[in-house]
């Protein structure tokens, strides 16, 4: 649904194999399948099965705009980032929604958060910056 099904035609047109993590617990709140872009489905019991399996296996993370659910996905694998738990890999938040959400959070209580740990999350004003940035980073 959503911008999810877009990224999946996008990826699937561009000739990618695009796989859906899924979880039972959202299709238990609302009954949904995996988009008809999606060539390879890793459903999960769990929500948070679902966004750990999100986070570790991905080389970058891009977060477009969005609700409680891709914030919840920032938040723990910014945090994860900031712990080591991960290798250190690229977290874009696109958008100047997100970008002044985090300017807010930073300047209320940026005391709590270092400026090496508030550096682990990067912002991009669409979503082509944002890839470039992923470039650059990954090399």
């Amino acid at each position: 649904m959503g911008v999810m099904e877009a990224v999946s035609r996008g990826a699937n047109e561009a000739g990618e194999h695009v796989i859906g993590a899924t979880c039972e617990e959202i299709k238990h709140w609302r009954p949904t399948k995996a988009n008809a872009w999606v060539k390879e489905e890793w459903c999960y019991p769990t929500l948070i099965e679902r966004l750990n399996s999100l986070i570790e296996h991905c080389d970058a993370a891009i977060a477009l705009p969005g609700g409680v659910g891709t914030m919840a996905e920032v938040s723990v694998m910014w945090n994860r980032l900031l712990i080591g738990a991960l290798t250190p890999r690229p977290l874009i938040a696109i958008g100047e929604g997100w970008k002044s959400t985090f300017d807010q959070f930073f300047s209320e209580l940026g005391n709590y958060i270092p400026e090496h740990d508030q550096k682990l999350l990067g912002f991009a004003p669409d979503i082509e910056s944002g890839f470039k940035q992923v470039q650059q980073l990954l090399g």
